[in-house]
């Protein structure tokens, strides 16, 4: 009954299966190792993050480049600000004990002793960049060297919460801080990272140092969990479909070794000729009425025939 399953179909569809079902969990266990990575790196960078703002400030050469391991460690530089290059970045968010407050940015590049800029966030203040009532209240920089200590971040790019990656900002503004951002506005070489203020200089507030990107629980650690799921639905749907696939080939075979054809099937013999049965016999049932009905005609006509005939003879008889 189930030598079906030696058909080349069934050959098709066996081999898919055994294909198809170990690939899925394969594939939906990996986006699972990758969500549980996404984690364990968050939680490695919230701790380094907890240890970064006890420990000692290091020199910034020495956590360059920034990678997972450097971002949030506190780092120093020293050398002097540019006066003539603050730079305000708008449209940056902060969260607070009032909640999430809309404002912006006040940067400067401090001149390190190698030559190259360092690009520091002093602060952030409430309000809007382009008003002036706003920006009036950002102080200048410290004149003459100094020494500054904060996280150290690496640089933004477009997919960075806040960035105004598309230009068109009045001068004065930055709408990503990146070396790729001020290579066209200073005339010096910057790093490739920036530090925010550890001690933000009054009115400014100190802006918090961002997770590393790709060790938070952002939409793409969660991304992976959806993926999780949808692997591990793929596969139980081929093996619904496998079962579904059997279980009616395998009713089809019984009936057809009990000689029970399928209903509904236009294209079997026994059912075409079971219609040319019905048709002829619809057809017989159509002759025999009609023959019936001239029958009954005929013997109606006789009895009239017969009732005239004996009436004129009455007629005669009483002439």
């Amino acid at each position: 009954m189930y030598r079906f399953l030696l058909t080349p179909r069934w050959w098709g569809i066996n081999v898919f299966a055994v294909l198809a079902i170990p690939f899925c969990i394969f594939m939906g266990s990996w986006q699972l190792s990758r969500f549980e990575d996404r984690v364990n790196t968050h939680q490695q960078q919230e701790d380094r993050s907890a240890r970064a703002k006890t420990a000692a400030a290091r020199p910034l050469a020495d956590l360059l480049p920034v990678d997972t391991v450097t971002s949030g460690r506190q780092a120093s530089a020293r050398g002097h600000y540019d006066t003539g290059h603050q730079l305000l970045v708008p449209a940056r968010t902060l969260k607070d004990k009032h909640g999430e407050r809309q404002g912006f940015y006040v940067l400067s590049l401090l001149r390190t002793d190698g030559g190259k800029a360092l690009p520091v966030v002093r602060g952030w203040l409430p309000g809007d960049a382009g008003t002036k009532a706003d920006t009036a209240r950002v102080p200048a920089p410290p004149k003459g060297e100094v020494t500054v200590t904060g996280a150290l971040q690496a640089s933004e790019n477009q997919g960075t919460d806040g960035v105004q990656a598309g230009g068109g900002l009045p001068q004065g503004q930055l709408g990503m801080i990146s070396a790729a951002s001020l290579v066209n506005i200073v005339p010096y070489e910057v790093y490739d990272a920036w530090i925010t203020l550890t001690d933000a200089p009054a009115p400014l507030h100190a802006v918090p140092p961002a997770a590393a990107e790709g060790s938070g629980l952002d939409l793409k650690a969660f991304q992976n969990l959806g993926y999780t799921g949808e692997w591990f639905v793929f596969a139980g749907f081929v093996v619904f479909m496998w079962f579904r696939l059997f279980r009616r080939d395998a009713e089809a075979a019984k009936d057809a070794a009990l000689g029970i054809a399928p209903e509904g099937d236009e294209g079997e013999p026994g059912v075409a000729t079971g219609a040319v049965a019905k048709a002829a016999a619809g057809a017989a049932e159509g002759d025999s009425a009609e023959a019936a009905a001239g029958a009954s005609i005929g013997a109606s006509a006789q009895d009239e025939g017969q009732g005239a005939g004996e009436g004129e003879a009455a007629r005669a008889g009483q002439a």
